[in-house]
């Protein structure tokens, strides 16, 4: 610290310095003579490590040459590659430069890869965040100044350990050029900063290891529906039917989801795909309905070229399953289903015929409102165990996911499904789990499903949510059953 209390900043060693020194230009202002100061418009990359502090309370030598070694053998030469520069280092910091904002955050993506490589297995890993922004700041020497600055150091502030936090200046020209999964923060309050920024938090595809990204591909369904599919993972097969509310980026990436496809893609080829009118699928679609999501799954798999796999369905992907593994009995090896039914909420009695057309009026009536009222209550029907931000995060997935129309309409066809016929004729081994007091398809459903399979076998699970949470009982004892029953 300088003895006016200001932080000292250190320029980094190896890395070269640029002349920006400013022409002097003169002004008159009242007779009087002035520097005018010099702006210009760059894209600035803060980065600082998450918990620094308690890393030297355990270890100060040691992180201190972690640090260094990362930032002369990673940082600086992933900076100096993408044509930037380093401006200062401060304490855990540093503050860097680039003309370009797609090399700035390419960058960011390409140091979060590496240190996520090289954490691996260790129990003390050194962890980043960073911020970009593309703005205007103050060039005075070789030091910047201005809200440019400030506003890349706040970003950083609030990204996740491991992630990058970048302002909608940064996303408006990297979006459609570097084939992330960007998640809406919405206006975030940074300190200091008098108004409101848009934030983008990256943390997915574009910096997981190798073995826990996904490709994304295309087909197209008999009547011309473009259908987008998803493949993660290394292993034998598994294909996950695709079921109301799907988006493959979003999912990936969601505090709700990312548990459950990260660990159906360990050991295994995780194939699964957004329903028509869902995510990245076509949303303007001639027919929904049972046969046409059948005919959806058949399109996929027969696109991603596999002959014989396990099939998983979930809510109403059961009875797309159910139906897939009747008509292709030589093409299921497995059949899991987790929260499904029979019959349809419209189908079963006359009271959920009666609260399925309530619900479908109101979906289109309020579904993309401002106010998330109606997307709150199906929230909580789904997932009354789940964690303020796990609800807040399955909001604005309902808003992105498909539009009013096409909620109305995914309800009054899921509530008239009917797999009586067969499910009696599915052959595959199944394996049906149901949760004792799931809220949004009753317990009972479930055990029906299991009862009208033959020789399916029927889980319990204990907990409410009909969305799996992630650490819940319920979690855990689905995947170690789905683990012994796929070895069998």
């Amino acid at each position: 610290m300088t003895q006016s209390g200001h932080r000292r900043f250190d320029r980094h060693p190896r890395q070269p310095t640029i002349n920006l020194k400013p022409a002097t230009i003169l002004i008159r202002a009242n007779g009087m003579a002035k520097d005018r100061v010099e702006r210009k418009l760059k894209a600035i990359l803060a980065a600082d490590v998450a918990g620094y502090s308690r890393l030297m309370s355990e270890d100060e030598a040691g992180t201190l040459a972690a640090l260094q070694a990362y930032r002369s053998g990673l940082i600086g030469p992933a900076i100096g590659r993408h044509d930037g520069r380093i401006v200062k280092l401060m304490g855990d910091g540093l503050l860097a430069e680039f003309a370009s904002v797609v090399e700035a955050v390419d960058c960011a993506a390409e140091i979060q890869r590496e240190m996520a490589a090289r954490n691996a297995g260790k129990k003390r890993p050194m962890i980043f965040r960073i911020g970009v922004h593309l703005g205007d700041v103050i060039v005075e020497g070789d030091d910047l100044y201005g809200d440019g600055v400030n506003i890349a150091a706040r970003l950083e502030g609030i990204a996740e350990p491991g992630g990058i936090c970048i302002s909608r200046q940064a996303y408006d020209q990297v979006q459609k050029k570097l084939s992330f999964a960007y998640r809406s923060l919405g206006p975030q309050n940074l300190k200091n900063i008098p108004d409101p920024v848009e934030a983008f938090a990256i943390k997915g595809d574009g910096l997981a290891a190798a073995d826990e990204r996904q490709e994304i591909r295309y087909c197209r369904a008999p009547d011309g529906v473009r259908l987008a599919y998803a493949i993660s993972g290394h292993g034998p097969p598994l294909v996950k039917t695709a079921n109301w509310m799907n988006h493959l980026e979003y999912d990936w990436d969601s505090p709700i989801f990312h548990h459950l496809f990260h660990g159906l893609s360990r050991n295994r080829t995780l194939i699964r795909y957004d329903a028509r009118g869902n995510g990245l699928s076509d949303w303007d679609v001639p027919e929904l309905s049972l046969e046409a999501w059948v005919s959806d799954l058949e399109a996929v798999v027969n696109n991603a070229d596999i002959e014989q796999f396990p099939l998983f369905g979930i809510s109403q992907g059961c009875a797309v399953s159910v139906t897939y593994a009747a008509r292709h009995p030589e093409r299921v090896s497995h059949l899991v289903l987790l929260g499904g039914y029979v019959l349809g909420a419209a189908k079963r009695t006359l009271e959920g015929r009666e609260k399925t057309k309530a619900l479908a009026t109101l979906a289109r009536m309020e579904w993309g409102a401002d106010s998330p009222a109606v997307r709150q209550m199906f929230a909580m029907h789904l997932m009354p165990d789940a964690t303020k931000e796990q609800v807040d995060s399955f909001n604005e997935l309902q808003r992105r996911t498909t539009s009013p129309e096409l909620a109305g309409r995914y309800m009054e066809a899921t509530g008239e499904i009917d797999v009586t016929e067969f499910a009696g004729k599915v052959t595959a081994p199944a394996l049906v789990l149901h949760a004792r007091g799931d809220l949004q398809v009753p317990f009972e459903a479930g055990r029906q499903l299991a009862a009208a399979i033959p020789g399916a076998r029927f889980i319990a699970l204990q907990g409410r949510n009909h969305a799996l949470m992630e650490g819940e009982p319920a979690a855990l004892r689905f995947f170690e059953e789905l683990d012994l029953f796929l070895t069998k």
